[in-house]
């Protein structure tokens, strides 16, 4: 299996990318790093969420000199894609003096104008921006040595074509050329033909779509509650054998201590495992004696066992194709598999990416109750404490005198049930999320949340009904009543989701603007 470190790349890109959580290259980082920094020109046709910024990123940072002017230019079809391609360039260079610029419109131009005065290595930017400050002469393409077409399929169905020959043609000719396609359409094909020069050509293959066998299923949870949460969920289930998948080796390092801890048979599974290390871990969850196994999507590959009963993504995979390998473990030899999802209101883009990429929509679950976990597990905590009281072996009388006293003052049905609930559940109470957004003028039932933006920004109610649903998952007809003014909203939702729209919110882009959501003040009574 190929790593990073045999990448030709520096000590400070290798860090960044470690510090990330990427333990192994994707396959099209595998294919496309090493073409790049051997300067040919690429034609990478991958779908979204492969990696592939990183796979432009990496070798693209690695080119970057000390001289101050703009170095590269990347083209994007979307505002949201510039700000993403910028923000994972930004986390890659963080141990290198790279200066990224994202340039899109809807965002003061003078601004812009300021910060390429000031000097940029890195320009991203919507092709209509880009060729606004071309007119203006704010922008000088002539030391370009690194040209790349992100998603260039998207900025030909969105009109962009003549606008990115008119850059090309402003761009200095002795340069690299990348070019990321979903599909080749013929005006892409034609594009790369006359622009192009002798492009090495890299295909990845679309996952397969998941198997029909698998019952899929989403949890939302808060990120401070998400391992009760998970606690919660595998308590209510009837698991042989579970795989949980973690983003990175930390995270598996974490959830395995937090899980053993509480009394779980897990174990985890990371690269920086040896193979001596990963053979035991591997042959405790093939003889049972582990019950949960704890992995990052690089150390699953090639796990095979065939009586996973549950697959578990504490962390929603980055990209769809990851999902649809995750979940492919559990369900095997025609068997039934249950793959479950926990979704923090932050993922929840994560998620509906991943339903579009697979084609269906995974349904919703409401976290188990308390009692539906007692329930359940009944029958395990009984034979628990049966196999204590038969296998007795005389320790007990260290307790005597502390149980004699409790006799003496309660009764031993009391007694019994309060030992149960401190031994069997301790889970914390999920109800407290931690949030009191205290009076905010709502009707009862509800919270009203402020936001600052309002027409100023073409909001209506449709859109941010429609916007909340998407990116929280809630049902629209329980958006109570909205208010739109000019510079701002108020917008009232049920106080059990008040939490996951906030969350979700928080940090959210509504009708094209990132907004600040804050509960709103009581309004003032009238005299």
């Amino acid at each position: 299996m190929m790593k990073f470190e045999d990448f030709q790349i520096s000590d400070q890109l290798k860090r960044a990318i470690t510090e990330m959580g990427f333990e192994a290259p994707s396959p099209i980082q595998e294919k496309v790093i090493p073409e790049i920094l051997q300067r040919h020109d690429v034609i990478g046709q991958a779908q979204t969420g492969t990696g592939k910024t990183a796979a432009f990123g990496i070798p693209l940072l690695e080119h970057i000199t000390e001289e101050s002017h703009v170095q590269s230019l990347i083209l994007t079809p979307t505002r949201e894609l510039a700000i993403q391609v910028a923000g994972e360039l930004q986390k890659l260079s963080r141990f290198k003096n790279v200066k990224t610029l994202p340039v899109y419109g809807g965002q003061s131009i003078g601004q812009q104008i300021k910060s390429l005065k000031r000097g940029v290595d890195i320009v991203v930017g919507t092709p209509g921006r880009i060729l606004d400050h071309l007119n203006r002469r704010t922008l000088k393409l002539q030391n370009v040595h690194t040209l790349i077409l992100d998603e260039a399929d998207e900025m030909l169905d969105m009109g962009f074509i003549e606008d990115i020959e008119k850059i090309l043609q402003q761009v200095n000719r002795e340069r690299q050329t990348l070019l990321f396609s979903a599909t080749m359409p013929p005006p892409i094909r034609k594009l790369s033909n006359k622009y192009m020069k002798q492009p090495k050509q890299v295909t990845i293959s679309k996952g397969e779509v998941t198997a029909p066998s698998i019952n899929q299923v989403y949890y939302k949870v808060l990120e401070k509650n998400k391992l009760d949460s998970l606690c919660r969920v595998i308590d209510s289930e009837t698991i042989e054998l579970g795989i949980i998948f973690c983003r990175t080796k930390k995270g598996v390092a974490e959830l395995t201590e937090a899980l053993q801890a509480r009394g779980y048979m897990a174990d985890g599974l990371h690269g920086d495992l040896t193979q001596s290390q990963r053979d035991l871990v591997m042959k405790k969850f093939r003889d049972s004696s582990v019950e949960f196994l704890i992995a990052t999507d690089v150390a699953a590959r090639g796990i095979d066992v065939q009586n996973v009963s549950h697959v578990i993504n504490y962390d929603i995979p980055q990209d769809p194709e990851s999902y649809v390998h995750r979940i492919g473990r559990t369900g095997r030899a025609g068997r039934d598999g249950i793959a479950l999802t926990l979704v923090t209101p932050r993922e929840m883009k994560h998620l509906r990416s991943i339903e579009a990429e697979i084609k269906m929509t995974i349904p919703a679950q409401s976290l188990p109750s308390v009692e539906e976990v007692v329930e359940k597990q009944q029958h395990v905590w009984k034979g628990q404490i049966i196999d204590l009281i038969e296998n007795d072996d005389e320790e007990g009388s260290l307790y005597d005198s502390l149980v004699a006293d409790l006799l003496d003052q309660y009764s031993p049905e009391k007694v019994v049930t309060s030992l149960m609930k401190l031994a069997f559940y301790t889970r914390d109470d999920l109800n407290d999320d931690g949030y009191d957004f205290g009076e905010t003028g709502a009707q009862k039932g509800m919270t009203r949340f402020f936001i600052n933006v309002g027409r100023n920004v073409d909001l209506t109610p449709k859109k941010l009904v429609d916007e909340v649903a998407r990116l929280i998952g809630i049902n629209p007809k329980s958006i109570g009543k909205i208010d739109i003014f000019e510079n701002f909203t108020f917008m009232e939702v049920p106080e059990e989701v008040a939490p996951f729209v906030y969350e979700g919110l928080k940090y959210a882009r509504v009708s094209g603007a990132r907004i600040n959501l804050e509960p709103a003040k009581p309004r003032p009574k009238r005299k």
